[in-house]
């Protein structure tokens, strides 16, 4: 009477239905596995396992199991390393733990707007809030510098205020009426012009001109007199002009 024992392996090899005797042991299956399957290393610690249920012992024999058919499963034990993996998962995670941010601006909350906006509104609208203090400090502080100032010329700020409120033309425009200025300013413009170009004049009688007309040369002199009268007056404008200011600020 035999029993068959239907043993899986590993990768290449294939599941095989072995005829053992019932005295077999599960030791010395791998042996007779090597001999229907030449490449089979018989020699390896193997580990015999059962499809279900506790792991039998391996000097048990097939007569054991009370069945004329049996399956297995022989698997190759795997050596393992010195360990320290442990050791290393904890060091990993003290790292992971050190690296941890507390910038959260990038998220969102529940209506869905970035944590980053919300700060940046109550920023504004803290500043918005602080808008009249920092308006008072700075007209403050510019109240304070003009005090300085006018202790330092020995001016008396009462006296100061009191001057501005009774002089009400203080800032209003005045217009400048003195028509014989005037008429003396533009009289110097008339007669520079005319000085010019008699001065003109008379260097071109001088010269040789042969080569152009009278008519033109008495153009050109008009002409040149016109463009050194233009190039004269605004020099001889500007000290009216200042004049005029002088005496508007002398009027105030």
């Amino acid at each position: 009477m035999t029993t068959t024992v239907s043993v899986s392996s590993f990768h290449p090899f294939p599941t095989v239905d072995l005829a053992l005797s019932p005295d077999t042991t599960l030791s010395s299956i791998p042996s007779f596995l090597a001999e229907r399957l030449p490449s089979f290393p018989a020699s390896h610690d193997f580990y015999i396992s059962l499809p279900s249920g506790p792991n039998p012992d391996i000097h048990s024999s097939l007569s054991d199991f009370n069945s004329t058919h049996v399956s297995i499963r022989i698997t190759p034990r795997v050596l393992g390393g010195k360990g320290g993996f442990g050791s290393q998962l904890r060091a990993a995670g003290g790292r992971m733990s050190s690296q941890k941010t507390s910038n959260n601006d990038a998220c969102r909350d529940l209506s869905g707007r970035r944590l980053s906006t919300v700060k940046e509104a109550k920023k504004l609208a803290e500043y918005l809030e602080g808008e009249p203090e920092r308006k008072k400090a700075v007209s403050e502080a510019r109240k304070a510098k003009i005090q300085a100032l006018e202790r330092q010329l020995g001016i008396d700020a009462s006296e100061t205020s009191s001057s501005a409120k009774n002089d009400k033309s203080a800032g209003s425009k005045r217009r400048f009426d003195d028509t014989e200025f005037l008429e003396q300013s533009r009289e110097i413009v008339d007669s520079v012009k005319s000085a010019v170009a008699a001065g003109l004049l008379k260097k071109k009688k001088k010269a040789k001109t042969s080569h152009s007309p009278p008519a033109a040369a008495s153009t050109s002199t008009s002409t040149t007199a016109n463009a050194v009268a233009d190039i004269l007056e605004p020099a001889l404008v500007a000290p009216a002009v200042a004049i005029t200011a002088t005496v508007v600020g002398t009027k105030a």
